[in-house]
């Protein structure tokens, strides 16, 4: 049957049910502003703002200057003054009722994610979800978090693009419910309109929020190194967050850099290949561009024909295409991932894996585009299937860099002191996991493995709720979030208090990680 786009995702409605939703965050041309000193304006100088999707402008981004970043910032952190003396019962009733706002406008929310960055609707919606469930939990359990403990004032946030709900808009709303204000950088390649929808709604609810669009580059210098700000989360690559990283050790300011490692899944005497297929297949959601993806696996020489025997079959399995196409107009299709954030990606990922081959790796498996899965004609150049490749030499990116993307790396080993070496190859990652049939075996091994959160058997992620989330080596610069550490990374305790984090001078894990 001839697909089509489902009829609830049409771009035009979905801008019209949110520029009647949001009409003052839109300007008399229909352009989006900016939120600053409390108000919604300056349309700044417009980028053009392309979905992965399909290549068409779902509008413009509002890039303003530094001096109105700068001004930004002075509103903000005057607001904070004010947003400190507010009881935390109120800011508790604020923060819930935007949540029932966010909860009303769910699917539209949703299906504005999936135009934007491109993530499946199923996945859309998970996004969403995880953001209103996982700041409720905070609601909940606020008030014993908050004992003992002060607001910091005004928090930047400057996050990157493919998770701005569960994480940007998550992050700053437990921000304002620990008593800062806020102000966040759009992201530059995607979650603009969403956030500009969710914002609005916090504005509304008097929560004291700011959103602002810009290069970070240029704007940096107000929402990294002002004075006005007290904290920073920062969630990004590697060599921008070294960049703010040295910026900031010799300031009194509070930071949280989430950054880039590569993590690892290492196979070693293990025999489950069906419940590993099952992982692998569902780390293949959004095409790998997680900050907790394995993109990389290290696996026993012994084990390679059975590991290859199940995982060629999860990569020909995949299924890659437009992400709102459907037969019934209705509901949107199945697809395992969609396109990445947008074609300069691909080329990226395609000059790697050309290095590499150049050099000497082993493709085993280049997934091709169906045509039935995207329009006649349709502009495919944000799309790439699963791609593998064994023996990647040690003098190409693909060896050292994570790719944020759907290319995976196979490294063969014969010994323990071999497989270690290689699951820590870039000196600190978020998460890696281990499959081995030997429980002692493995936590040795785990023990040894340069990661925040190790998997036994089973993969990790960033986790919700009360679980902590950090990085260890250059993966995670600052103070560790998740659970109460989030609301302890953006208050003040007791004189002389360690949080836990990772710093200049010293790294302080949780016991449960």
């Amino acid at each position: 049957m001839p697909k089509s786009l489902i009829a609830s995702a049409q771009w035009s409605l979905l801008l019209s049910r949110l520029r009647a939703l949001a009409p003052e965050a839109f300007d008399s041309q229909g352009r989006v502003l900016n939120l600053v000193a409390r108000e919604w304006g300056n349309p700044g100088h417009g980028k053009p703002y392309l979905s992965p999707v399909d290549g068409s402008q779902l509008g413009l981004l509002p890039m303003i200057d530094l001096p109105t970043a700068t001004h930004a910032v002075a509103a903000a952190a005057a607001e904070a003054r004010e947003w400190a003396r507010v009881s935390l019962d109120t800011r508790k009733a604020r923060v819930s009722t935007c949540l029932e706002m966010l909860r009303e406008n769910h699917e539209l929310l949703a299906l504005l994610l999936t135009w934007e960055i491109g993530k499946p609707v199923p996945q859309s919606r998970v996004s969403v979800e995880r953001c209103i469930t996982g700041v409720k939990w905070y609601v909940e359990n606020i008030d014993s978090m908050m004992k003992g403990r002060k607001p910091l004032g005004l928090i930047s946030n400057i996050a990157s693009w493919n998770y701005p709900m569960s994480v940007l808009m998550h992050a700053a709303l437990v921000q304002a419910l620990a008593g800062n204000a806020v102000i966040a950088k759009s992201p530059t390649d995607g979650g603009l309109l969403a956030l500009t929808l969710a914002m609005s709604f916090a504005r509304r609810c008097g929560l004291p929020m700011s959103l602002v669009s810009g290069s970070g580059g240029k704007l940096s210098e107000a929402l990294v190194r002002d004075p006005h700000i007290a904290c920073l989360s920062f969630v990004g690559g590697k060599a921008t967050g070294r960049d703010i990283a040295a910026s900031l050790y010799d300031r009194k300011k509070r930071y949280m850099l989430e950054m880039e490692g590569v993590n690892t899944y290492g196979i070693w005497r293990f025999s489950d290949w069906n419940q590993l297929a099952r992982q692998l297949k569902k780390g293949f959601e959004y095409g790998k561009q997680r900050c907790t993806a394995y993109p990389r696996f290290v696996v026993e020489r012994g084990l390679v024909p059975r590991f290859l025997e199940m995982y060629l079959p999860v990569l020909t399995s995949l299924k890659v295409g437009h992400p709102l196409l459907g037969e019934t107009r209705a509901e949107p299709p199945s697809v395992d991932f969609g396109p990445l954030i947008n074609s300069g990606k691909v080329e990226e990922l395609h000059a790697m894996m050309s290095e590499a081959e150049a050099k000497g790796a082993i493709p085993l498996y280049k997934g091709r585009l169906e045509p039935g899965l995207f329009l006649p004609d349709q502009d495919v150049s944000a799309y790439l299937g699963p791609c593998a490749f064994l023996h990647v030499p040690r003098n190409c990116r693909l060896y050292h860099n994570e790719p944020f993307g759907p290319v995976d790396s196979i490294v063969v080993v014969d010994t323990e002191e071999e497989l270690i070496t290689e699951m820590n190859v870039s000196n600190g990652a978020l998460v890696a996991s281990l499959a081995c049939d030997e429980p002692e075996t493995a936590r040795r091994i785990a023990s040894e493995l340069r990661a925040f959160k190790v998997g036994l058997n089973t993969t990790r992620s960033r986790g919700d709720r009360e679980e902590s989330f950090g990085g260890i080596g250059q993966s995670w610069q600052g103070c560790f979030v998740g659970g109460a550490y989030l609301v302890q990374a953006v208050t003040e305790g007791p004189p002389g208090e360690r949080l836990f984090g990772n710093f200049p001078d010293y790294t302080l894990l949780p016991e449960k990680r």
